[in-house]
């Protein structure tokens, strides 16, 4: 579905990806691990068009994504929950739903917006209850559930998420996960940038490390669970933490 091959991004004259060649299946959910720094959002940033590589080829479902722009992007079915949410604080739940299908947004696909509507209140009951209430005014956790909403609104292929679970308590992290999971078992592919690298890793079929900019490790994501370095370097106590 998503192959990315020898791709290099650079903020200016700084290197954030040096030669990354990841792939994506579909069906699966892959996660990318690393530290702070790594690259990371910026090779997500770059599959979304946000930024533009230097060098290399990317590709979903036998397309070039080269010269593309973040909406046309869209179009083509990959969507991106950003770090930090980025939902309009001044719309409504509602609002904000909408415009998640905002390339759909004709009379003609009314009723099958309202279907994804329902999906969505299904998926995240809250956002029902509040659809009318402002976006600034939820928890973190909701502001959470609206992002990756939205996103699901543009009925994508691929969904890119970027730390779903920052800044979250841990009753919340546990709650975005089992959506995650929820998403993985009705066949949603997913890229999963997380630094609660144990919580990705249990969900995940397949992950990559990055560091530095470079990839230095993949596999399995239950190999890599277990592997020594990867343990010391990035689990911790996280992995208990959300899901003992």
């Amino acid at each position: 579905m998503l192959k990315i091959k020898n791709i290099s991004t650079f903020y200016g004259k700084i290197q954030a990806l040096r030669n990354v060649s990841i792939h994506i299946q579909a069906g699966e959910v892959v996660s990318l691990i690393g530290a702070n720094g790594a690259g990371k959002t910026t090779l997500l940033n770059t599959i979304s068009g946000l930024l533009t590589p230097a060098s290399g080829e990317i590709s979903f479902d036998d397309q070039s994504l080269k010269g593309l722009a973040p909406d046309q992007i869209v179009k083509l079915g990959i969507s991106q929950v950003p770090e930090g949410r980025q939902i309009f604080f001044h719309h409504t739940v509602l609002e904000n739903l909408e415009l998640g299908a905002y390339l759909r947004m004709q009379r003609k696909n009314r009723d099958e917006i309202d279907q994804d509507l329902a999906r969505i209140y299904r998926l995240f009951p809250v956002l029902a209850e509040r659809k009318k209430q402002l976006a600034g005014t939820l928890s973190g956790g909701e502001q959470q559930m609206l992002a990756i909403g939205r996103a699901l609104m543009a009925k994508p292929k691929l969904l890119l998420l970027d730390e779903p679970s920052m800044g979250l308590a841990p009753k919340l992290v546990r709650e975005i996960f089992e959506t995650i999971f929820r998403l993985r078992k009705e066949g949603t592919t997913i890229l999963l940038v997380e630094q609660n690298a144990g919580a990705a890793l249990a969900i995940s079929d397949r992950a990559y490390v990055l560091e530095t900019g470079r990839l230095v490790l993949s596999g399995d994501a239950r190999e890599l669970m277990n592997d020594p370095e990867v343990r010391r370097a990035y689990l911790g106590k996280d992995y208990g933490e959300v899901w003992d």
